[in-house]
């Protein structure tokens, strides 16, 4: 019996003891699970959700507002065709601190035309990714059977950095004024790489473009702290772009098209595939694609209206008619957002741009200088009363939100 008894309790001994040691090491692997969970959870690369582009709470986390470099600033010049985003686009490439590209996407449509804009948006963002770091070899994808040098750059024959020193002796890099084209047109070839070693130089990189539909195809490069993306978009009364755009239909029928091919599949947007037997055609498509227009820049103020506030910081809306009527006060807002300095020489260019004759060359993309006062109101003599009411119809919010007043007597924005 007592033999019996001393067998149970060096069971019960033994057990307990192994208990007490089982004890700790279970808590020490359930503390190193949860670790490592944690550890698995942060290095899982996470998809952009286009419907929640923001974290699940709604705020970006603390990491874009901690580690967004200060080293460098990369800009995008956000607008849609006829909204004097060349003038915009011209005011960074006169600034000796910026790298400046002049709608560098435009290879992408070209190349992969009669693609529908919609489906061209990843390679947009996929280009800007690239640029933005200087990689110019993306530009290889789209160049076809053709030699990547600078030349083959869309604009490069007014771009200063290929114009200028060390790349060209065609222009001084450091002063004001717009490149001759003639004289850039002379300039020797030279391969990409050597504008690739340029761009690195500069504390600024600003491209302009008209291809991006929407701000939230950005949104990964505003969030990615390695490029740190800031968003300029330039806005105009929906009535001038669109007399704009009728003076410039035949240059614009391509990219109206595809515009209008993105939304094909939307039953609101079919009846604009459709051209009116009662007009050409051209100008069928280019007033088709204003509706979309502003359809595209409502959601993008309500975007920005709901994102955190490290993107409102990283965003600037700029309006046309501001531009061209207060050019000073409005270039010193741009390159305060910027990082940028201003000087006398700069200030004195953007207030000739604005202050030259008539309304706009018989060239509808060429860079030159304008009365801005007629190019803000010419829409009131060249567009009929239906056409008026019809912009404002279908843009009626857009421009509440810009602050633009339906058609009146007065010439006040």
């Amino acid at each position: 019996m007592k033999r019996r008894l001393h067998k149970k309790y060096l069971v019960l001994i033994l057990a307990y003891t192994g208990l007490l040691l089982l004890i700790p090491y279970v808590l020490d692997y359930g503390d190193k699970s949860v670790h490592h969970n944690n550890k698995l959870q942060q290095q899982q690369p996470r998809c952009p959700d286009l419907e929640k582009l923001w974290d699940d709470n709604g705020n970006a986390s603390e990491q874009h507002a901690v580690n967004r470099s200060q080293t460098r600033i990369h800009i995008y010049l956000h607008a849609t065709w006829r909204t004097g985003s060349s003038f915009l686009g011209e005011l960074f490439n006169q600034h000796p601190d910026v790298f400046y590209l002049y709608e560098p996407m435009w290879h992408i449509w070209q190349a992969l035309y009669p693609g529908d804009a919609g489906s061209l948006q990843g390679a947009v963002r996929d280009m800007m990714n690239a640029l933005y770091r200087c990689d110019f070899s993306v530009l290889k994808l789209y160049a076809g059977s053709q030699n990547i040098t600078t030349s083959f750059i869309f604009g490069w024959k007014m771009n200063k950095v290929i114009c200028s020193e060390p790349l060209c002796d065609a222009h001084k890099r450091h002063d004001i004024g717009l490149v001759k084209e003639d004289l850039c047109a002379k300039c020797k070839k030279r391969d990409i790489r050597d504008l690739e070693r340029e761009c690195k130089k500069y504390p600024v990189m600003v491209i302009k473009g008209v291809r991006v539909l929407d701000l939230s195809t950005l949104v990964p490069l505003m969030k990615d702290p390695a490029i740190n993306l800031q968003i300029i978009q330039l806005f105009r009364d929906p009535r001038a772009v669109h007399n704009s755009r009728l003076k410039s239909k035949q240059a614009l029928v391509k990219e109206s098209i595809q515009v209008l091919r993105s939304k094909k599949q939307t039953d609101k947007y079919k009846r604009l595939l459709v051209p009116n037997n009662r007009v050409n055609r051209a100008e069928s498509y280019v007033s088709s694609a204003m509706e979309l227009i502003c359809d595209n820049w409502l959601s993008d103020m309500m975007l920005v209206l709901n994102a955190p506030p490290w993107v409102r910081r990283n965003y600037l809306r700029v309006r046309y008619e501001d531009l061209v009527l207060q050019p000073m006060e409005e270039l010193q807002r741009l390159f305060l957002f910027s990082n940028l300095t201003s000087s006398p020489a700069l200030d004195r260019f953007a207030l000739n741009m604005t202050h030259g004759h008539g309304y706009s060359s018989d060239k509808p993309f060429l860079i030159s200088s304008r009365d801005a006062k007629e190019a803000i109101y010419a829409w009131r003599e060249r567009l009929n009363v239906e056409q008026i009411h019809q912009v404002e119809a279908y843009c009626s919010e857009v421009m509440r939100q810009l602050g633009y007043d339906k058609n009146s007597g007065d010439k006040t924005t």
